[in-house]
């Protein structure tokens, strides 16, 4: 059966999800972190996207990523996939693939979905078996940058994360308190099911 065409609209944001081949760990060092996101912001800015939230878990990671052109997502996975399979494999004396099939991605609905989005991100470290108390603990997110102002020059933020306040400043503060706020699975599942398109 032939692949579904993924859907692109110009400048809507996607929620990016890969997974490791049966959830294996696909980060397993500080090294590893390090060579992903490296890669990943090269390829970012090679195939015009614009990512605006991460987060590597150890089996898994999250994009919120706004292509500017159609195959803009889709080249930016492949080339970062590519480079980082031959890195983990050779480090790790393995072969095979590394990934569960392909990337996963969802059109967000950016006025209602895309700050819930970027909050369900980095907060994946604090669900997941207790990896970290707090977002700001976990250093492999977006989390320090949108919040905290610690430079990363990968991260693009988006439109609606820069109308949260005038200056930077005020705009990390008004994130901040966004987080005390608890997000129910079920919002996040009912406007996925609802707002947004799966593509696979």
């Amino acid at each position: 059966m032939p692949r579904l065409p993924r859907f692109f609209i110009p400048g809507q944001p996607q929620h990016v999800i890969q997974r490791g081949n049966n959830r294996e760990d696909i980060f397993r060092a500080e090294s590893d972190y390090h060579f992903y996101l490296e890669k990943l912001a090269d390829a970012a800015e090679k195939h015009q996207c614009e990512i605006h939230a991460y987060v590597l878990m150890t089996n898994h990671m999250h994009l919120l990523v706004t292509p500017r052109q159609a195959s803009s997502i889709g080249k930016m996975m492949q080339s970062v996939g590519r480079y980082y399979v031959q890195y983990f494999n050779h480090k790790y004396r393995r072969t095979g693939t590394l990934w569960e099939g392909r990337y996963k991605a969802t059109l967000i609905d950016t006025e209602q979905y895309l700050l819930i989005c970027m909050r369900y991100l980095e907060l994946n470290p604090v669900r997941a078996n207790n990896m970290a108390a707090h977002p700001s603990e976990y250093p492999w997110s977006s989390y320090r940058y949108n919040a905290l102002g610690q430079s990363n020059p990968m991260v693009s933020p988006h439109r609606e994360y820069q109308r949260l306040g005038k200056t930077t400043v005020d705009r990390q503060a008004a994130y901040r308190q966004l987080f005390r706020a608890h997000i129910p699975e079920t919002t996040l599942e009912g406007t996925s099911k609802n707002s947004l398109n799966m593509v696979k």
